[in-house]
């Protein structure tokens, strides 16, 4: 950016324009003189703050920046750090004059100054401060400002200097506690062909309301005086699948991709292959594989990774669209023991007739969203539960901005 005069500075070339004028109408040579002096020094000021500038490629002043941790969820707080180093002589002593401002998207800022710590070197300069996500999305820092002047102080430039970082922001995600055993447990594996386990290769466990009374080990449980059952701890951990149907309406969005992506972790952190669907998730014509906790942390970002970009339906419509094939593609890539966790909203007869069919193939657990204060939601919410439950899916109501583990907790059946 080109140099401008400060206060300071344009009031001294008003002041020097004034006394040439004077000095031509008096007759005054020294006036004259006095006022072009004052001019000069301004426009000087101002070549030699241009000659000066930070950004040139010849005595330059380099800029890292490193933001800790990247990517964040929605409400945490990353620390960004700015290294600003001098190459050379001439830009040490460029860097000794310049003062600094960072530039924040204000999802990351709030929309307010960013309030930095500076500790300087001779040769470097190290900015340090904290932003907070506040939306779900990529948002950027930078670059770095800078703002040099002259000794007398009548001319500042700012110029931009380093490059433009990303910070990706995932939604917020809520600690939900481990899945009961009723949603967990291993479907029949009589009629999976598989051979049930002994009692050598299972440990006994108490027996929990939903265990299949085929697993109850009668001799032990008389031995003990209540039931127990196997539970086979070499077992395979079932797949799951958290189906998103994203609404169309902006209230209940983030809502919605919190709710879900909170299951997906859960289950992902309770051992359980997970993958995401719906609401754009999977349409790029490959089935999404399932990932594994085995990956750690790699496994963890590349589930949440696709819900960084994702955009709602437009309309109903869309949203029915795109979950009528979000449902197409877990029939056809199901293995017949998976798990469904969905998250919906109040669906149409031809999407509840159509959603239904997955427990042909896969166990059902569904939260509904209700929104009394949208007309015919009540209805329709209503009608979504009756449907699913006939065909043999778990499913509950739950209001839009409640607590997902209050969702989680009643879906698992552990409250009202």
């Amino acid at each position: 950016m080109l140099p401008r005069p400060t206060v300071r500075g344009w009031a001294l070339a008003g002041c020097g324009g004034a006394l040439v004028v004077l000095g031509g109408l008096l007759g005054s040579l020294d006036l004259v003189r006095i006022g072009l002096a004052a001019v000069v020094l301004v426009v000087g000021a101002g070549a030699l703050v241009a000659a000066r500038s930070p950004a040139r490629q010849r005595h330059r002043i380099d800029v890292r920046r490193s933001v800790r941790p990247n990517p964040l969820h929605v409400g945490e707080t990353a620390q960004v750090a700015i290294h600003v180093q001098a190459t050379d002589a001439a830009a040490r002593a460029r860097l000794a004059g310049l003062r600094f401002a960072e530039q924040a998207s204000s999802e990351l800022s709030g929309g307010h100054a960013l309030r930095a710590r500076v500790e300087r070197t001779p040769s470097s300069v190290e900015v340090r401060y904290s932003v907070q996500a506040a939306r779900r999305g990529r948002w950027t820092l930078g670059p770095l400002v800078v703002t040099r002047g002259d000794p007398f102080g009548v001319v500042r430039a700012p110029a931009d200097i380093g490059s433009v970082a990303e910070v990706a922001v995932w939604p917020s995600i809520v600690a939900l506690p481990a899945p009961s055993e009723a949603l967990v447990g291993e479907p029949d594996r009589v009629a999976l062909g598989a051979r049930s386990p002994s009692t050598d290769d299972a440990s006994l466990r108490d027996y929990r309301e939903g265990d299949d009374l085929r697993r109850v080990h009668w001799r032990s449980s008389a031995r003990r005086g209540s039931l127990l059952v196997r539970s086979d701890e070499r077992a395979g951990m079932r797949p799951v699948t958290v189906l998103l149907d994203q609404p169309a309406r902006p209230a209940a969005v983030e809502w919605s991709i919190s709710l879900a992506a909170s299951m997906a972790v859960a289950m992902l952190e309770a051992g359980h292959p997970v993958r995401l669907l719906g609401a754009g998730l999977g349409e790029t014509g490959d089935i999404p594989t399932f990932l594994t906790a085995k990956s750690g942390p790699i496994a963890r970002a590349a589930l949440l990774d696709p819900l960084i970009d994702l955009v709602g339906p437009r309309t109903e419509p869309e949203a029915e669209q795109r979950l009528g094939a979000a449902v197409r593609m877990i029939q056809t890539s199901g293995k017949g023991d998976d798990i469904v966790l969905a998250v919906l909203g109040p669906l149409t007869p031809a999407a509840r007739t159509e959603l239904a069919r997955i427990s042909d193939s896969a166990q059902g657990w569904a939260v509904v969203r209700s929104d009394s204060r949208q007309p015919g939601e009540a209805a329709a919410t209503e009608n979504t539960l009756r449907a699913l439950r006939r065909a043999g899916w778990h499913a509950v109501r739950v209001s839009t901005g409640e607590a997902a583990t209050d969702c989680w907790m009643r879906l698992l059946g552990g409250t009202p």
